[in-house]
């Protein structure tokens, strides 16, 4: 996996670089797509509630299997493909029952290997376990944080979790954030680092590549109108006009905390470091 330069005699292309992957060019499954609604950002009653959301290429959504619950059911990986919906790659998995699903593409995943879910497979690159049969030291992704629900954290592009020890029934797990979280052992996570480690090193180039992802620009709380952003007015370039800076909505950040108190923060050994 390495950075390709597109290269061009314009500005927007003399910078722009993407990824040099050898993926599979083909179409998604159509049993395994759905449409993908635009919402704008806006919700129910049409208000803008996310921000920076906005027209985008039209695209499918690919239905990936992050539960891995078809146990000792043997597949094998027919493709590797790209997702417009997420960083990481997605690798089509064929099983001898007949059965055809999505997952996550791990890091050296090749096309023709076979891949298994189950209580007590090998451990190797693409299996899905319960965290009591995988060995401490593993590196692991896509990882439940509730038995049955389906993968919940570490699934985006070269992220990975590892193993740290295993106690009354939970698994301590030092995530890419370094924070160590204990999961219950009954949890089903899949063997390996995710691939495509090199997309956060990619440069769009152009403004119209994003507005293409459907992401709109942000614009500084300075430049905008006192009605719009706690930082906006004054006369000329005159700073926010406060002790510290605040949200659009008028909260304080920068220093101040705005994590939630959750029942599950009981679950967390070493907080992330700041």
């Amino acid at each position: 996996m390495a950075i390709k330069k597109l290269g061009g005699s314009t500005p927007s292309r003399r910078f722009m670089t993407g990824v040099k992957e050898n993926i599979s060019k083909k179409r998604p499954l159509k049993g395994l797509t759905d449409v993908l609604i635009k919402t704008g950002g806006r919700d129910s009653s049409g208000r803008v509630s996310v921000r920076h959301i906005g027209g985008r290429h039209k695209r499918f959504y690919r239905l990936i299997d992050f539960k891995r619950n078809k146990f000792d059911v043997v597949g094998k990986v027919v493709s590797i493909e790209y997702d417009p919906n997420r960083t990481s790659f997605i690798a089509q998995i064929n099983y001898k029952d007949g059965d055809k699903r999505y997952i996550l593409a791990p890091l050296n995943l090749e096309i023709g290997e076979e891949v298994i879910a189950g209580e007590k497979v090998e451990v190797k690159i693409g299996n899905a376990m319960p965290l009591k049969s995988i060995p401490i030291g593993t590196v692991i992704h896509n990882i439940e944080l509730i038995a049955g629900q389906g993968g919940a954290i570490v699934r985006s592009a070269g992220s990975s979790a590892v193993l740290m020890a295993k106690e009354g029934g939970f698994a301590h797990l030092r995530l890419p954030s370094t924070e160590i979280r204990r999961v219950n052992l009954d949890c089903i996570a899949t063997v390996g680092s995710l691939g495509n480690i090199d997309w956060k090193n990619v440069n769009f180039g152009k403004a119209g590549r994003k507005r293409n992802m459907g992401i709109r620009p942000t614009v500084r709380g300075v430049a905008q109108n006192p009605s719009s952003h706690p930082h906006g007015g004054g006369e000329g370039r005159s700073g926010i006009g406060m002790k510290s800076p605040k949200t659009p909505w008028g909260k304080p950040t920068l220093g101040k905390k705005t994590r939630n108190r959750k029942k599950s923060n009981k679950l967390i050994v070493t907080e992330r470091k700041r």
